[in-house]
């Protein structure tokens, strides 16, 4: 059975804003077939947490439908930052398009600390990238913008950014030595969050879904959180001790008055989340459900394991191909 592709209908609420400013989106990318990385990802893992290769694949190519999903439905682009280690850069990526800047790690961080495979290093450093627009909105590499309206739902009414979570809190009764170093950061930023600005724990987890991040939120998190960001930085892998920058960023604004904290409602037609896993039947309805309820942005995570279904692959290629059959202006022949 063919999957349909959704259509671009949204409610009226929820259309594209007249006052959107010209904003970057900022994407974090890595491609572990890329020569020499698995083997020097090898050479310093010691958990075997650290090397999951749902982190590190790139077999679906999601961000090059990501990137052609902005082109179509985020008109208020004024530039695409791409940040990944050097010397990587996809093949067909213009990386010489006019807006298409490609950060390498080196650019961002201090050398001692690279190479890093953990992605709360990273994000902490986006902020820093030169020149990036005050506000811009943080797109993980398997994200799609499927509307017009999705800035809307990133900003309130007095332009304010939307800080959105999920209903469910974060949880602290965890297992350091069997639940993920993400689940684990996620309570230390918890901890860390109390302790400053007290309510207790049992924060909420932000949706997975496109956010905006702000240059001063952002500066005002690292230096309100100065020891958790320098542990952080200074961990090659996710380690439970670190902080989701991503999290902590989204809290900070809400308690400093500078995030406006968006209703669920409003969260929940901005998210859409497709786990793509082996069974093949159970990643079918998982898009045809998406579909069917044509959320602003999908987020496609890579839930495999180590040997992708090629059948399951096949399929969301090809749901990919349907949804974003256009190549972008920064496109080129591989």
């Amino acid at each position: 059975t063919r999957l349909a592709t959704p259509g671009l209908a949204i409610p009226a609420r929820l259309a594209e804003r007249k006052d959107m400013k010209p904003m970057d989106i900022v994407y974090t990318w890595v491609d572990d077939s890329f020569p020499g990385y698995l083997e020097e990802l090898n050479r310093y893992a010691d958990d075997p947490r650290d090397l999951n290769p749902n982190r590190t694949r790139d077999n679906l190519e999601v961000v090059r439908f990501s990137l052609r999903s902005v082109a179509r439905n985020c008109p208020w682009v004024r530039r695409i930052h791409f940040v990944t280690c050097r010397p990587q850069v996809p093949a067909w990526l213009d990386a010489d398009h006019p807006m298409i800047n490609v950060v390498h790690h080196d650019r961002l961080m201090d050398r001692k600390i690279l190479p890093t495979y953990n992605s709360f290093c990273i994000v902490s450093h986006l902020h820093l990238i030169p020149d990036v627009t005050d506000q811009f909105v943080y797109m993980e590499d398997d994200m799609l913008a499927m509307a017009p309206g999705m800035a809307d739902a990133l900003f309130a009414a007095d332009g304010r950014p939307q800080a959105h979570l999920q209903p469910k809190p974060i949880r602290q009764d965890l297992d350091p030595a069997k639940d993920s170093p993400w689940n684990l950061a996620l309570a230390t930023a918890d901890r860390a969050l109390a302790a400053r600005f007290g309510g207790g724990q049992g924060r909420r987890h932000i949706i997975h879904g496109p956010q905006v991040m702000d240059v001063a939120n952002s500066r005002a998190m690292c230096d309100a959180f100065a020891a958790e960001i320098a542990t952080t930085r200074a961990s090659r892998f996710r380690g439970g001790d670190n902080v989701p920058p991503e999290v902590l960023n989204q809290h900070h604004g809400i308690e400093t008055g500078a995030f406006a904290e968006a209703p669920w409602s409003l969260s929940n037609d901005l998210q859409g989340y497709v786990s793509i896993e082996n069974f093949a039947p159970w990643t079918w309805w998982q898009l045809k459900r998406i579909n069917a309820r044509k959320p602003l942005s999908i987020t496609l995570n890579d839930s495999f394991g180590d040997r992708p279904n090629p059948r399951v692959v096949a399929m969301v290629r090809a749901q990919l191909d349907r949804w974003f059959p256009d190549p972008a202006p920064w496109e080129r022949d591989a």
